[in-house]
């Protein structure tokens, strides 16, 4: 597979240039040692395109995930407590995990609540999730998932890697795609979300 297409939010590809270009190189060459053509495995069952091959996404993720796991990138979880009471979430933010619930008990919340989430690959605080998901997933990726790992200081970037509009067109219907996830981020401004990303577009 190939990068065709990237963006930068918040200076995302320029920090890792800066700081972690061994990283950067790592994660190209993983994407370049990809064969897509070998997960045209996906028989398609839609009304549009019956029995047409196309991109499987477990397949996908599954190659992903090998790739990644070889060099040492891991699914990293990040552990928090709740609170929807807004005086208190930033020195709650600020506690780590094992400190967060006595915080919360000394300040009136009887029954704290614990929560998780977590992500496909970390290393030396870079974050990549590779997303061959629904719109909602990217979504959440982008404006939740990433930006909680960061502000929890778990990362220092978020990478998200989507198939471009032409990979996508060879996919099940309702896959997000690169085009028009950056697209939503332009629409919030520069700023949002608050968290420095890489998006990149991936094609065979």
């Amino acid at each position: 597979m190939k990068i065709t297409q990237k963006y930068s939010h918040l200076n995302g590809e320029e920090y890792l240039i800066v700081h972690y270009e061994n990283l950067y190189r790592e994660i190209v060459s993983t994407i370049e040692s990809i064969d897509a053509h070998s997960l045209l495995t996906k028989e398609s069952k839609e009304k549009t395109m019956p029995g047409k091959m196309l991109y499987s996404p477990i397949d996908l993720n599954k190659a992903f995930n090998e790739k990644f796991n070889r060099l040492g990138w891991y699914e990293k979880r990040y552990q928090y407590y709740i609170t929807t009471d807004r005086k208190l979430l930033p020195e709650l933010v600020a506690l780590p995990y094992d400190r967060q619930k006595d915080y919360l008990l000394s300040n009136g919340i009887s029954e704290p609540i614990s929560s998780y989430k977590q992500t496909d690959f970390v290393k030396e605080q870079i974050a990549v999730e590779v997303q061959f998901g629904k719109y909602a997933f990217v979504a959440f990726d982008l404006f939740v998932k990433h930006l909680l790992f960061y502000s929890g200081g778990v990362i220092n970037l978020g990478i998200e890697v989507l198939p471009t509009k032409k990979m996508q067109s060879q996919m099940s219907s309702g896959i997000a795609y690169y085009e028009g996830e950056v697209y939503n981020i332009l629409r919030q401004g520069r700023n949002n979300p608050p968290v420095p990303l890489l998006i990149l577009g991936i094609e065979p």
